[in-house]
């Protein structure tokens, strides 16, 4: 499974369309499908699963841009940024009342892209939940470095997001208030206590075994006495947490 954020592209015209793809590409986005027309896009969806939507408000046909968002609402649960020409308030208010996760105007710069995609997965994903409203930047003082998703984090590292399975994930080390998640590839570290990860974000096969780290039960391999193993890695398990924390591994 990629680890790329996949995006799928609704516009109508090729000119925008492969220039908005080959923009995301070079950014590390993962493009999953161009497709012209909402049904077209509808029946991709039934079959195939995608990160994050970049939809043409105004695509030509019966259906626009915004018939395709009310029923990604309804159906797919997918966050998606609406492409548009017009910056009119007539315009922008029927489109939010879909609540796209962003917007962006046409024509587009790499910056404007790249903050839209940011934008949307942080109001869909986020912490402050989905928003809605006239094409608006980040605010880097409300930006959020970890965002949760079905199955996975968006982890942010340097400029982007990058997309973690929580099967990938190793282990959480806490030191001070500072947070690193060591995953199978890479690591990442985070002005965040431990105790955000554990309230917040981590699904059932997580566990706190110690003051300063959460494992992932799945990928440890060995245990002895008070002592855990992934791989070569010794971590340490707190007296008050051994019996639930063993009772894991118990053979029946």
């Amino acid at each position: 499974m990629s680890n790329k954020i996949s995006i799928l592209i609704v516009e109508d015209e090729f000119m925008i369309a492969e220039d908005i793809a080959m923009r995301l590409e070079d950014m590390g986005y993962e493009v999953a499908e161009k497709i012209d027309n909402v049904d077209e896009a509808i029946a991709w969806l039934d079959e195939n699963k995608v990160d994050i939507m970049l939809v043409d408000v105004n695509l030509r046909g019966t259906k626009t841009g915004i018939d395709l968002g009310r029923i990604v609402n309804e159906r797919f649960h997918i966050p998606f940024v609406f492409l548009t020409s017009l910056a009119n308030h007539e315009v922008v208010e029927m489109a939010r009342q879909v609540n796209p996760a962003a917007y962006l105007l046409k024509p587009f710069n790499d910056r404007q892209v790249k903050v839209s995609v940011d934008m949307a997965l942080q109001n869909f994903y986020g912490d402050s939940g989905r928003q809605s409203g006239e094409p608006n930047e980040v605010n880097d003082e409300k930006e959020e470095y970890v965002l949760k998703m079905p199955g996975c984090l968006f982890l942010r590292k340097s400029t982007s997001y990058h997309k973690v399975n929580f099967s990938d994930i190793l282990w959480l080390e806490a030191e001070s208030n500072y947070t690193t998640i060591h995953t199978k590839t890479e690591k990442y570290t985070y002005s965040v206590v431990l105790k955000s990860f554990e309230e917040k974000l981590l699904p059932k096969d997580f566990m706190r075994v110690h003051r300063s780290f959460i494992v992932n039960l799945s990928n440890v391999t060995g245990f002895e006495g008070n002592t855990l193993f992934i791989d070569k890695t010794r971590i340490p398990v707190t007296r008050a947490a051994q019996e639930k924390v063993f009772k894991h591994f118990r053979v029946i």
